[in-house]
């Protein structure tokens, strides 16, 4: 059984004291012992941006993509393994700009892997523009008057595109996060963490604070149904999202299960030979 030092790595990280991703990191390293998962059977997929160096602090396999592909390598890679437990890491940018097209369709396709995005409404990587999930009138250096553009709802979007697993962690919040991610991984499908993950260094609006301040726990409130769409996107709609806990959850058969003839067995253990008659039939088939 993998201990939370097996998913632990040497390397120095380098993100700016009092990052989030802290927060997230060590919720998905107690998340995966927590599920009895082990270094050689999980795989991380991360993206670009702050977060994107997450796959290196866990002992793993781990892939570090090109900036918005995150999730077809991740749902290639299950596919190809099905045997892997396979995370999909990346920040608002990777995931909700240049992403954005992908993340629709993961949703809809329901390849069981998990993605956690590190939410910070900022691009810190890039030293502090606006995301897009940044709030109308939110200032930076290339919009000092404040930006005009309306923000991303990742919640709604993802709830009414048909996910089957939607929730909201924040990084401060550890045993919520660590369970919600748990819940993620053991959920049947494709499931979405979008953590708030504050960046002390670029915005300093959306603080630990001014979260703790506003932030609703969806968990403190035992008349609120998770498993009714309707009542998510009217919450969501009602708080603008700034909820923690599980937001939606339904019934999910994955998309690998539902592939008329897919095999279970991963690609490398599959037999491809092919005997010389059959072979010669399919040839045949193109004269």
């Amino acid at each position: 059984m993998a201990t939370l030092q097996d998913f632990k790595t040497a390397e120095k990280s380098w993100w700016c004291p009092g990052c989030g991703d802290f927060g997230v990191l060590a919720a998905m390293q107690k998340a995966l012992v927590a599920v009895g998962a082990e270094p050689s059977t999980t795989a991380i997929v991360a993206g670009i941006g702050c977060s994107g160096k997450l796959g290196n602090y866990i002992n793993s396999y781990n892939i570090h993509v090109t900036h918005g592909r995150t999730l077809p390598a991740a749902m290639g890679m299950k596919l190809a393994n099905r045997d892997l437990l396979v995370l999909a890491a990346g920040g608002d940018g990777d995931a909700y700009a240049i992403g954005m097209g992908h993340f629709m369709h993961a949703l809809r396709r329901n390849v069981n892997v998990t993605y956690i995005v590190m939410d910070n409404h900022v691009y810190g990587l890039t030293k502090g523009q606006t995301s897009p999930t940044s709030e109308s009138g939110f200032k930076t250096k290339t919009t000092p008057k404040g930006s005009i553009d309306r923000r991303v709802h990742p919640l709604m979007l993802a709830v009414s595109a048909g996910a089957t697993f939607v929730a909201q962690g924040f990084s401060s919040w550890q045993p919520q996060l660590a369970r919600l991610i748990q819940q993620g991984i053991e959920h049947p499908g494709f499931s979405l963490i979008n953590v708030i993950s504050p960046c002390v260094t670029y915005n300093k609006v959306n603080t630990y604070d001014w979260y703790k301040k506003t932030l609703t726990n969806l968990e403190d409130d035992p008349s609120y149904n998770p498993h009714s769409r309707t009542e998510a996107l009217a919450r969501l709609d009602a708080t603008d999202e700034l909820v923690c806990g599980l937001v939606y959850q339904e019934e999910s058969v994955p998309y690998e299960d539902q592939v008329p003839g897919f095999r279970e067995e991963p690609l490398i253990h599959q037999n491809w030979n092919v005997d010389p008659n059959t072979w010669n039939q399919i040839l045949a088939n193109f004269d």
